[in-house]
């Protein structure tokens, strides 16, 4: 039922109630179900105009009092109203037959569904359509209401994606050409919502070839769903935005993080990041930058903050090894090496935060994300002079979800001329594209290890394999920049093996700690526990056996995950 349907049904019940006492008098001595016959046929003609208002009226005003003149002008403006109620109810019906119409033209053509039409979905289309020009785009549960919503069903239209009433569940796709791809795209504000229609389609879907679904949430709720949902022959797959934003910034910029190291006396270059807010997307940053940075000839230190004075207290609560004093800041060769500082407590807009970054001179990188756009952008800008004050120069990296703001930072500079040199992350344009949200090069790079060492079915259903994948492609690439020998190649020699293994151990121990696991407490496979997050290969690189080494190179068939 829309809006309209209920205004339709209002005004039908008013007219029928409105009539019954004229028919009423008319009959006279008639039954009760002759009376309610009558009147509803006349209210069926009142809204066809096919009645002369004239004569009910004079029924009403023949004996003039105050009350039936009330009366007579409420049953005028019905009488009035009812054709034109009509004629909206014919629009609306035809529109809705007139969309089945156009969705039955392009029976053959892939189809992605969207559950709801907003900015976000409205975005991904846009690319999905420019990507795939014989695509045909659906937005489900689509009504007219609020101004923003008008104007998004306009934009929808102008790229001729069908526009549908019902609800992603309740209509049915399943007819659609089994030779074209159906995607089914979960993709409303509340992720909440988003499970409970997947767990819905599933079932719906499971048989058909072709069908992939992409459910957006970022909580655990969704992946612990999710991998015990999945079955038959459709493909699902959780959208973690968060995640998914974070990966694809290191894979597809992330040397600059190595290009932007500063020099040390001893011949190594250091990564000084600082991140400005513990939020989700920084505390993904901080997790990654552990494991992404782990490589011969660097060194990682991050400096945290957040007003949240049990912030370091909750991140160590999820990543209770990676915080422990037995490996944060202690290095240990054959082992994963780094050092995370978090700053609890501090509000950014004080004196401490400021006096704080003022004694961080060797800073390389910084990345802000507290809040929306314009607290974003403003406390990058200050940073960018607290960072002159102290003497460094590093790259400062923003969340802002606005592209056109996005696009006003590049070559920002100040009445002298002095670049800030701020960039920005997370805009619409970017984030809610194709690649980044619904696969890519990046995905079809972390499949392609995991061929190596499982099926395809086991990356789609288990997000433990699917990120374990996406990370180790990530680092291979840095690798490449690094110049790390035999980086990117399949066949390894003896020297190039003995250079990679240890990296890629080091990357995997920071990458499982940052997952949440810790060490079994013993060497022993069978002591490994997937659901108390432990494993018996968290230790370092020279107390693996040789088989478990040869994992980390790439040249034994089985995965270190495994």
């Amino acid at each position: 039922m829309t809006p309209f349907h209920i205004l339709f049904a209002g005004f039908f019940g008013a007219v029928f109630i409105g009539q019954l006492p004229l028919i009423a008098g008319q009959v006279g001595e008639g039954t009760v179900l002759k009376i309610l016959t009558l009147n509803a046929m006349q209210t069926i003609q009142v809204f066809t105009a096919n009645v002369g208002a004239d004569v009910i009226l004079d029924n009403i005003t023949r004996d003039a009092t105050d009350i039936s003149g009330i009366y007579s002008a409420y049953m005028s403006v019905l009488f009035l109203a009812a054709p034109l109620m009509t004629f909206g109810f014919l629009i609306s019906l035809f529109r809705s037959v007139l969309t089945r119409l156009t969705f039955l033209t392009h029976f053959f053509g892939d189809l992605y569904v969207f559950s709801e039409l907003n900015e976000k979905a409205l975005t991904l289309a846009r690319d999905v359509k420019n990507n795939h020009p014989g695509a045909v785009i659906v937005f489900t549960g689509v009504q007219s209401g609020e101004e923003k919503e008008i104007s998004l069903a306009e934009e929808a239209k102008e790229m001729r994606a069908i526009l549908f009433g019902n609800d992603i569940v309740a209509a049915d796709f399943s007819r659609h050409s089994r030779k074209s791809r159906l995607i089914l795209i979960l993709i409303r504000e509340q992720s909440g919502e988003n499970l409970a229609q997947a767990l819905k389609l599933i079932p719906k879907y499971q048989d058909r070839e072709n069908t992939e679904v992409y459910v957006f949430s970022s909580e655990l709720e969704g992946e612990l769903l999710l991998s015990g949902a999945m079955k038959g022959k459709v493909k699902i797959r959780r959208v973690n935005e968060v995640r998914s934003l974070i990966y694809h910034y290191l894979y597809d910029r992330g040397e600059e993080l190595y290009a932007g190291a500063a020099a040390q006396e001893d011949g190594t270059r250091a990564i000084h990041a600082v991140v400005v807010g513990l939020g989700r997307y920084g505390k993904e940053l901080v997790k990654a930058l552990t494991w992404y940075c782990q490589m011969d000839g660097y060194s990682i230190t991050i400096d945290a903050f957040d007003a949240d004075p049990l912030a370091e207290e909750k991140f160590a609560a999820d990543c209770p090894e990676l915080m422990s004093e037995e490996y944060n800041g202690v290095v240990i060769p054959g082992e994963s090496q780094y050092t995370i500082r978090i700053h609890s407590g501090v509000d950014v807009n004080t004196r401490t935060f400021s006096e704080m970054i003022g004694e961080i001179r060797d800073a390389t990188f910084v990345f802000v994300s507290l809040g929306g756009d314009t607290v974003n952008l403003s406390q990058a800008a200050r940073l960018r002079m607290l960072c002159e004050r102290a003497g460094c120069k590093p790259v400062i990296r923003t969340v802002l979800y606005s592209t056109d703001e996005k696009a006003a930072l590049d070559g920002l500079t100040n009445y002298r001329g002095q670049a800030y040199n701020i960039d920005a992350i997370g805009d619409f344009e970017t984030s809610c594209s194709e690649e980044v949200l619904m696969g890519g090069e990046l995905e079809r790079l972390a499949l392609k290890r995991h061929l190596k060492y499982g099926d395809e079915a086991s990356f789609w259903q288990y997000e433990y394999n699917y990120r374990s994948s996406m990370a180790s492609a990530i680092h291979e690439k840095a690798r490449l920049f690094c110049g790390i020998p035999g980086a990117g190649k399949e066949q390894l020699t003896i020297e190039e093996r003995d250079a990679i293994e240890p990296i890629e151990h080091r990357r995997w121990n920071a990458y499982m700690r940052s997952e949440g696991y810790v060490y079994s407490g013993s060497p022993e496979k069978s002591s490994r526990n997937d659901l108390a997050k432990m494993h018996h290969d968290l230790v370092k690189f020279d107390l693996l056996t040789e088989e478990e080494k040869r994992k980390d190179s790439g040249t034994s068939h089985r995965d270190k995950s495994e």
